[in-house]
């Protein structure tokens, strides 16, 4: 599998006071940027580890329990989906950082500036990802 740019996460956290907003508790989750509903859907830049689209001066300290309720992507510089995690668990290697998750939590500070602090470029491993790209047919 081919070095994916961004990852796509659609989480759907159990308690979204489990993070704070610019130093404050976000009791309801209505200050966490890209929630949808109830989800939380941030796209991450692999390569850099910053937030797509962050609000310049937000920062965010965030620990969500998800519990098996999420959904992610690898999508190419296009912005297609490529491939989709092959669990519900959360992939630690991603969306974890500063402290383990342990396959239930989303793990993370972001800075003003929407990158993740202590962010490594996790690799990628083919098997824990199905493809969604179509198999090349080559006529040999």
């Amino acid at each position: 599998m081919a070095y994916e740019t961004v990852l796509e996460v659609r989480a759907d956290p159990r308690y979204w006071e489990d993070a704070t907003v610019c130093g404050a508790e976000d009791a309801d989750g209505s200050r966490i940027p890209f929630r949808e509903g109830d989800l939380w859907c941030p796209i991450i830049d692999l390569e850099s580890g910053k937030v797509i689209g962050w609000p310049n001066g937000v920062t965010a300290d965030i620990h969500y329990k998800v519990c098996d309720q999420g959904e992610y992507w690898l999508r190419d510089a296009n912005g297609a989906r490529v491939a989709k995690w092959r669990s519900y668990y959360v992939p630690d290697e991603f969306l974890c950082h500063g402290d383990t998750g342990y396959g239930d939590y989303i793990i993370m500070t972001i800075q003003t500036d929407g990158s993740i602090v202590n962010w490594a470029c996790p690799e990628i491993y083919p098997e824990d990802w199905i493809s969604l790209q179509e198999p090349s047919h080559d006529n040999q």
